[in-house]
């Protein structure tokens, strides 16, 4: 669904992006991660051909951004970070407007402007302004208007900046109703834990140059291959340290605030004879899970924060 090759944009000595390699097939959802200035908006515009690389190639639904520009708007939803509203129209004239711009005509227009209300649940504001609407709702509105022509790939530049909790949780909620309907989306982000939970693919880019580009799962991996558990008894838990670290799966073990925290050796993957081996020596688990790194953590060790 989206295919880039060797893309690149430079201004004179300035590479805002360089060298891209990346491949989306239909229905990936794909975290965009970068600090600001990393080159995630410039390549989001070219794909949606609003500005021309330097070099290389890019492929959206099998159209070439350089020879087949219009049938690639006709096939993807852009929603920029920040983007212009309407204030002195009502909802659904601002929908409707929109639709009759991509030439949807008739009753049909109608219809599809009440779906997609529904879908982004504004129903029941189709009849106030634009301009009393909360940043929140702005933001579904937005998402509504690039869903009217039931594009096949999405690019959502920041669909989240500037939320408070419960529009982010809205926001991320009608997202994941997205991936169900099968659409391929490129959503770039700084909630980095919330990427998490919507994505099958993250990239990180940083200085215009992708570092990593795979599945969520495996980027946590390639961060921390040793995995980490809290380990919390009955009682003093001096015993159960010791026992802990006598065992050939543990490579260290660090007694901390009431828990024993267990570092088992790289490429463990089966502890599961652990708590077996607590229980039967006579110690009462009151925990027992695994530390679960999330994308922020991963972020900040694959990255230096250094932009272009």
């Amino acid at each position: 669904m989206i295919e880039t090759r060797d893309l690149t944009k430079a201004y004179g000595d300035l590479y805002a992006l360089k060298s891209l390699d990346l491949k989306l097939d239909k229905g990936d959802v794909f975290g965009f991660i970068g600090p600001n200035g990393a080159g995630k908006t410039t390549t989001m515009r070219i794909l949606a051909t609003l500005l021309n690389p330097t070099v290389g190639e890019a492929y959206v639904c099998g159209y070439s951004i350089y020879t087949k520009p219009k049938e690639i708007r006709r096939v993807i939803g852009y929603m920029p970070d920040f983007f212009g509203v309407y204030d002195d129209m009502k909802v659904s004239e601002y929908l409707e407007f929109f639709a009759a711009a991509y030439r949807i005509k008739g009753p049909q227009r109608k219809k599809i402007c009440d779906e997609v209300l529904d879908l982004v649940d504004l129903t029941y504001k189709r009849d106030a302004l634009v301009t009393s609407l909360s940043r929140g709702m702005t933001q579904r509105l937005g998402l509504a208007r690039v869903l009217l022509h039931d594009p096949q790939v999405l690019l959502l530049d920041e669909p989240a900046s500037g939320l408070d909790p419960r529009a982010r949780i809205e926001i991320r909620g009608l997202l994941k109703e997205l991936r169900k309907m099968g659409k391929t989306i490129m959503i770039s982000s700084h909630i980095l834990p919330e990427l998490a939970d919507i994505c099958n693919k993250i990239g990180i880019i940083e200085r215009g140059v992708m570092q990593v580009n795979a599945e969520v799962s495996q980027v946590m991996k390639q961060v921390r291959r040793a995995p980490v558990l809290h380990v919390g008894v009955v009682g003093d838990g001096t015993a159960a340290a010791r026992l802990l670290e006598s065992h050939p799966l543990v490579a260290s073990v660090d007694p901390q605030d009431g828990r024993i925290v267990v570092t088992l050796h790289e490429g463990t993957e089966d502890y599961s004879e652990l708590p077996s081996l607590l229980i039967g020596a006579g110690h009462k688990l009151t925990l027992f899970k695994e530390d679960e790194l999330n994308l922020e953590s991963a972020f900040m060790a694959l990255t230096k924060g250094i932009t272009a």
